[in-house]
């Protein structure tokens, strides 16, 4: 059990919200996770951490890939639908989740997301009760790139982007710079 201070701590940590989807021998199934990360800069690779208790799991590993579906600050009941185990909502809410258009792996994306992804997991690290799934990204489809993406917080629950952080026409990286250079020259 994860000590009060920390877990308040760590639930100060807001992320984007994704629908990861996996498919094989016909069986479709999908979670809501906030535990999806890009992890290089040279490749397009990204992590996704999973419950081997969860049903999407084992579809994960047998097939090799899977989808990430990037909802947007409108898809708060895909977001919530995909949250509990598939069995416990009896997989009632079919208009959430569609094959990938076009394609021949089947693999299920939310329709409207802000974009999907199709990955191909190149390493499993086990974790003391996830795993975490290396991946390539080796197809997209972006979809409403312009709307506010969706966001979570375990203390603030469900957000959504909102103003920009810095005022325009300020840029702090040339602030900095600047700095560098009045305090130690051109080296």
């Amino acid at each position: 059990m994860i000590d009060r201070d920390i877990k308040q701590c760590l639930g100060q940590m807001i992320k984007g919200v994704e629908v990861v989807g996996a498919a094989h021998d016909g069986v479709m199934r999908a979670y809501t996770s906030h535990w999806v990360s890009q992890v290089s800069f040279e490749e397009p690779i990204v992590m996704a951490s999973v419950s081997p208790k969860h049903d999407t799991h084992p579809l994960m590993v047998a097939s090799g890939q899977f989808t990430v579906s990037i909802l947007g600050a409108d898809q708060i009941s895909e977001g919530q639908y995909f949250s509990y185990p598939g069995h416990k909502m009896r997989y009632v809410a079919d208009e959430y989740i569609t094959p990938w258009p076009d394609a021949d792996h089947g693999l299920p994306v939310v329709p409207n997301a802000i974009a999907w992804m199709r990955c191909e997991t190149f390493q499993i690290t086990p974790m003391e009760d996830h795993e975490l799934f290396f991946a390539r990204v080796v197809e997209v489809q972006p979809n409403r790139l312009k709307d506010p993406p969706l966001l979570y917080s375990s203390r603030l629950g469900w957000r959504m982007t909102g103003d920009k952080a810095r005022e325009p026409g300020v840029s702090i990286r040339d602030q900095l710079l600047e700095r560098v250079a009045t305090e130690f020259g051109d080296d």
